[in-house]
């Protein structure tokens, strides 16, 4: 009878006008939080750009290591000291800091993130950054993010453009003497929640533009490990050895440690969830209020079925495929609507704000939970239907 009967179909399109308020109004919830988990997964993405193209098999930090970019660093000692363990094949250091570079042509100076590293051997797992290894072998040479803000200037589009060679300056920020640099090429890492733009140098160019920095210093030993290895055991062993200044961390694991960081130590991952929370409850509130005006204006009907006999389990079943009607119908249009603000918001940003079919899958299954949540709210309403309301 349930199928044969749609009636809750027909009591939603009773009132076009209501309907169509409804479905917005569910493609609205739908639309938050597809914004909501695209932030957040960028901000995760974003926050692990640098360690997802690095090459190598461990990472050695300061046991102080709280982020990628706080600057905690450890004696370059520590880091060879590693060449000793069984299965570790070289070691790299890496150098990074923060900067103040300057547009060129505004004069305007904006924080930059410097990576440096030794040329001879590239830990950065990008063919941009292998093609041009020759160039930072220059002194003095630097490639620049692609994908940074537009605010540092025409950088890109000049040097694909093959202008004249670009002489830029960077400033320590604790100096206010600027360092003269060339861009001999490009690389795309992108900005992230606290990097608005990076550049790559050699480990010579990077101690020239912070000459106060002490050379005997690492960010990150990047260990490669021989073919076959058992990380495992080399990342245990290492553990148990080395001294407690230094801590060592797995690929995955050292990403899943930054992950870690801006999800529970930082505003701004704060923020996002109680936002994804609340955009839950906001939804269920809607939902239920769309339900239980509907059961409102249909009261004396659903007194009506009670009284010829319909029992209350079917007027209940009734309530709940409204409730998904309007999680399906409200879906799609929250879902494209969705895809245009995440291109914009991608190109605006230069954010990764892109949709997955994780989301796609959470958000549908969390619209049709919603919905079902907010019915069994709204049927309290309905069992207090009684058959004498009609007289």
């Amino acid at each position: 009878m349930i199928f044969k009967t749609p009636l809750a179909w027909l009591q939603l399109i009773q009132q076009k006008g209501r309907f169509v308020v409804a479905i917005a109004g569910m493609a609205f919830i739908v639309l938050l939080m597809f914004v909501q988990l695209g932030f957040q997964d960028a901000l995760y993405s974003s926050a692990t750009s640098v360690h997802q193209s690095l090459r190598g098999d461990l990472f050695l930090v300061s046991s102080q290591y709280k982020a990628l970019t706080s600057n905690q660093s450890f004696a370059r000692t520590s880091l060879y000291q590693v060449l000793g363990f069984n299965d570790v094949e070289s070691v790299s250091p890496m150098y990074l800091e923060f900067a103040k570079f300057k547009n060129p042509e505004t004069g305007e100076k904006y924080p930059i993130y410097v990576i440096g590293f030794e040329p001879g051997k590239s830990v950065i797992n990008l063919p941009e950054v292998e093609d041009n290894l020759d160039k930072l072998k220059i002194p003095d040479v630097i490639l620049f993010d692609r994908d940074s803000r537009t605010y540092f200037g025409d950088i890109v589009k000049n040097f694909e453009q093959g202008k004249p060679e670009q002489v830029l300056e960077i400033f320590p920020f604790n100096n206010s003497t600027g360092y003269r640099v060339r861009v001999g090429g490009l690389f795309s890492i992108g900005p992230s929640f606290g990097v608005d733009g990076n550049l790559i140098v050699s480990d010579t160019t990077f101690r020239r533009i912070f000459p106060n920095r002490t050379p005997d210093r690492v960010d990150i030993g990047v260990i490669s490990l021989k073919p076959g290895a058992n990380v495992e055991k080399v990342v245990e062993n290492i553990r148990k050895n080395l001294a407690n200044d230094v801590t060592i961390f797995s690929f995955k694991e050292f990403s899943d440690y930054e992950k870690k960081y801006w999800a529970a130590r930082t505003p701004i991952g704060f923020i996002l969830n109680i936002m994804l929370t609340m955009g839950s409850i906001v939804g269920i509130v809607i939902v239920y209020q769309i339900l239980y005006s509907n059961i409102s204006s249909q009261f004396v009907a659903y007194a009506t079925l009670k009284a010829i006999g319909y029992e209350n389990n079917y007027l209940l079943v009734v309530v709940f495929q409204q409730a998904l009607i309007l999680a399906i119908s409200g879906y799609f249009p929250g879902f494209v609507l969705s895809l245009g603000l995440y291109d914009f918001a991608m190109n605006t940003t230069k954010l990764p704000i892109m949709m997955t079919a994780h989301n796609a899958i959470l958000v549908f299954v969390s619209a049709i939970v919603m919905c079902i949540l907010s019915g069994t709210l709204a049927i309290n309403k309905l069992r207090s239907a009684d058959p004498a309301d009609i007289f």
